[in-house]
């Protein structure tokens, strides 16, 4: 994706994978900059260690607790962000433009990092309440304390009394993709005018997102996520701001 971004705006690059150690991530990351990095993307389980080598942090990645992106700047500076919520809520937004997490509550599957994320971008965005359940229910009522009045935990086997009347619902876990658990919910109770999304993309139509078309929901996959949530930093590394075209979509896909 980056390599794609460029070479369109013709920036002489490189994009590569680096295998780190999670003991040797504080010592060799800040090393990156004295070999010519201007930045980089970190995963699991390096989100959390990238927040604290930090010499400044965002206000979003602050609250949720994890940083994905890096900027090395002078004198060893390390800006870190999280850029996983703005990928998601611009993802939704680009595919369906009307939509808009203040039109009502969002029922949130799952409450690990990108759940984390997820939350964070739908309270920006205006939401006025959002479920929030996992199947470990003590990691549900943690976002909670952490996020404020407008997050309610219900119990994973409640899941289907609470479809009626939402807005949005958001399956942030594992469950669906390949080589997992199988998305395993009662749907009966959902509305035909909610919006459904998974941020999963191995399967890019998840067994979730085949339901909810089935009942006439609009759908967003999680392909989407995962190209905006590069814009921020290769608008921060390099100055311009990349264009996501149909053309990329099928290159990831490939």
């Amino acid at each position: 994706m980056h390599g794609y971004w460029l070479e369109q705006n013709k920036i002489n690059g490189h994009y590569i994978p680096l295998s780190i150690s999670p003991d040797d991530f504080r010592r060799l990351v800040p090393e990156l900059a004295k070999m010519g990095f201007v930045g980089a993307n970190v995963t699991i389980p390096h989100k959390l260690s990238a927040l604290e080598i930090a010499t400044k942090v965002s206000d979003r990645a602050q609250l949720i607790g994890a940083a994905n992106t890096l900027t090395f700047g002078v004198d060893g500076e390390i800006f870190a962000d999280n850029t996983d919520g703005y990928g998601f809520i611009t993802n939704i937004k680009t595919v369906c433009r009307d939509w808009a997490a203040s039109d009502g509550p969002s029922l949130v599957l799952g409450a690990g990092g990108a759940a984390r994320a997820v939350l964070s971008a739908l309270l920006d965005d205006g939401a006025p309440q959002i479920l929030i359940t996992n199947r470990t229910r003590s990691k549900a009522d943690s976002l909670k304390r952490d996020f404020g009045d407008r997050i309610s935990v219900i119990d994973w086997a409640d899941i289907s009394k609470n479809l009626y009347a939402l807005n949005t619902l958001i399956n942030t876990t594992s469950l669906g993709m390949v080589g997992k658990d199988k998305m395993d919910l009662d749907l009966t109770n959902l509305s035909s005018q909610t919006l459904v999304t998974d941020i999963v993309y191995t399967p890019l139509e998840t067994e979730l997102l085949k339901i909810a078309s089935r009942k006439g929901c609009r759908t967003v996959d999680g392909l989407g996520m995962l190209i905006y949530q590069g814009i921020p930093g290769f608008e921060k590394w390099f100055g311009k701001t990349p264009i996501v075209t149909p053309e990329l979509r099928e290159i990831l896909l490939k």
